[in-house]
């Protein structure tokens, strides 16, 4: 696949801690998911998570079904090793979300931060959203994060959509009540200011 093989060579080239969306800790997408309300024994699952450190402070603050998904085996092995023997507590994917196949309502909170903005056919975001909705439990919960419309055009040499909170939850269409937007100016490990837009919905 061309995109696998794009994001294994980002990270070949660059350290986890270079790529411009890494934070120490994603501080927006901690407070959405508490907001949720899902308990300790809820079901997560992070897609695009790679080697974010949200897997790591959803463990310390005690969540017990978690689940990673990222097309590139090298960001998921970056998280395994920073993780230890924390690791095993977590159920890691490897796969590209337009392709996954996850089980039937199975999850209460979907978590995506820089994923959906890379889809830039609409045929992709369609099989996105329609996955969301077959793993999703009824009632369950989705935060998603995507450049805002001032920030950048492409990442990692690749174009993206740019999204404001209206246009976002557009793309979800009706089966999804917006239950709160945030924006936040995330600075990259290199200095640029980019702008992102956090959506939290809950399924009808």
């Amino acid at each position: 696949m061309e995109n696998k093989s794009h994001w294994e060579n980002v990270y070949a080239t660059k350290g986890v801690t270079e790529v411009s969306w890494y934070r120490t800790h994603l501080e927006k997408s901690l407070d959405l998911i508490a907001h949720t309300g899902v308990g300790k024994e809820g079901r997560i699952i992070d897609v695009g998570g790679g080697a974010s450190t949200l897997v790591d402070d959803l463990l310390t603050e005690g969540y017990r079904h978690l689940t990673v998904l990222d097309i590139s085996a090298a960001a998921l092995a970056e998280a395994k090793a920073r993780l230890g023997t924390r690791a095993d507590k977590v159920t890691w994917l490897e796969a590209d979300i337009t392709e996954a196949q996850l089980p039937h309502h199975h999850y209460d909170l979907w978590h995506d931060r820089a994923v959906f903005h890379f889809l830039t056919r609409a045929e992709n975001r369609r099989r996105y959203v329609n996955l969301v909705r077959h793993a999703l439990k009824p009632s369950g919960h989705i935060t998603v994060a995507c450049f805002g419309p001032n920030g950048p055009l492409k990442c990692s040499g690749l174009d993206i959509v740019r999204y404001g909170p209206d246009q976002l939850h557009g793309e979800f269409g009706g089966d999804f009540q917006l239950v709160r937007s945030v924006s936040e100016e995330h600075i990259t490990p290199a200095g640029k200011q980019q702008q992102f837009t956090y959506c939290y919905c809950r399924m009808r």
